[in-house]
Parts: structure tokens; C-alpha cells; sequence
């Protein structure tokens, strides 16, 4: 006889009636659902929660990681802002002294002289603020590009793909630059 059969059998014609855990009227079922939970659960927690949360921590650990690099970024940006300022006003304290000294000449040879040293310092104010402006696009510039290089960085580990295609480019330079990114990105 088969297994199945004799605990049938037992059940139906067996006096004292004990349990039977085929018998889902005797509570097998439940019985059932306990002992599947119950060796389940470790399997679950082992195969199922220990990458999830391993994943969840990773994850956790690159975006810190990605805001650190931001947050170094804007103090660099801001240090080399510092910069720019302090070489304009190097300019602007050359310039002044420089038109101070052309108008001590002009006072002593006349009022010829004094529209001359007037137009040359107009001409060396207006190069030297050329060369700061240059200077400070270069820099901003140059800040951009690290801040998309890095936010590129940041979004090819967040995203765990390959961030960096000439669209992508375009499109975090955008962003930073403060436009409306435009093109065919898909949201």
C-alpha cells in the first residue's frame, strides 16, 4: 500500500482519532503552511534580504559618496571665484594708480597731456578687464566641465550604466550652465 493510502486509512478508520496532517478538516493545512514558512524564511532572508540590503548600502554609500564630491566641487568653485575677485581688484587697484600717476603728469604738462594719460589708462583698465573676463569665463568654464565631469561620474554610478555620450554631455552642461536643457532627452 502506498503511503497516502495508509495514512487515509489511519485517519478514517483508526479509533482515538489523533492527528492527521493530510486531513485539512484536523488542521493539516496549517500545520503545513508552519513547517513551509518556517524553512523558507532563512532562505528568504539569505537569498532575498542579504543582497537587497547589501545593494540598498552600496547604493547609500555611492550617493554620499557622489554629494562629497559635489559638495568639493562648489568649494572649489567657490575658492576659485575668491580668486577672480581678488585678481580684479588687483587690476582695478593698478588701474587706479595708474590714472592717479596720469593725472599727476597731466596737472604738471597741461591739459594735452592729461587726455592722453587718460585714453592710456582707459586702453589698460579695458585690457586688463578684457583679461579678467577671459580669465573668469576660462575658470567658470573650467569648473563647468568638472561639475558635468563629475555629475556624469556621479549618474554613471547611480544609475550603474554608462553615462557620458556626447548627448549626455550637452545635456549636463545645460543644466549647470542654468538652461532649459533642450534635444531629445527622454524624461
Amino acid at each position: 500500500m502506498h503511503l497516502a493510502h495508509l495514512l487515509l486509512a489511519t485517519s478514517s478508520g483508526g479509533e482515538g482519532g489523533g492527528f492527521n496532517p493530510i486531513d485539512p478538516a484536523a488542521g493539516g493545512n496549517l500545520f503545513w503552511t508552519w513547517v513551509v514558512f518556517l524553512v523558507a524564511v532563512p532562505l528568504i532572508w539569505k537569498v532575498v534580504m542579504g543582497p537587497v540590503t547589501k545593494a540598498l548600502e552600496e547604493r547609500d554609500l555611492k550617493t554620499e559618496r557622489a554629494i562629497a564630491a559635489a559638495e568639493k566641487a562648489s568649494r572649489e568653485a567657490e575658492e576659485s571665484r575668491a580668486k577672480l575677485e581678488a585678481t580684479l581688484s588687483e587690476a582695478q587697484v593698478t588701474a587706479a594708480r595708474t590714472l592717479a600717476e596720469a593725472r599727476t603728469r597731466a596737472e604738471s604738462r597741461g591739459q594735452e597731456l592729461l587726455e592722453a594719460a587718460r585714453t592710456e589708462a582707459g586702453v589698460m583698465l579695458e585690457n586688463a578687464r578684457k583679461t579678467i573676463r577671459a580669465e573668469q569665463d576660462k575658470a567658470v568654464a573650467a569648473i563647468r566641465n568638472e561639475v558635468v565631469d563629475l555629475s556624469l561620474r556621479a549618474a554613471s554610478k547611480v544609475l550603474q550604466r554608462n553615462v557620458g555620450s556626447e548627448d549626455d554631455r550637452r545635456f549636463a552642461a545645460q543644466v549647470v550652465a542654468g538652461e532649459k536643457p533642450q534635444g531629445s532627452r527622454r524624461g
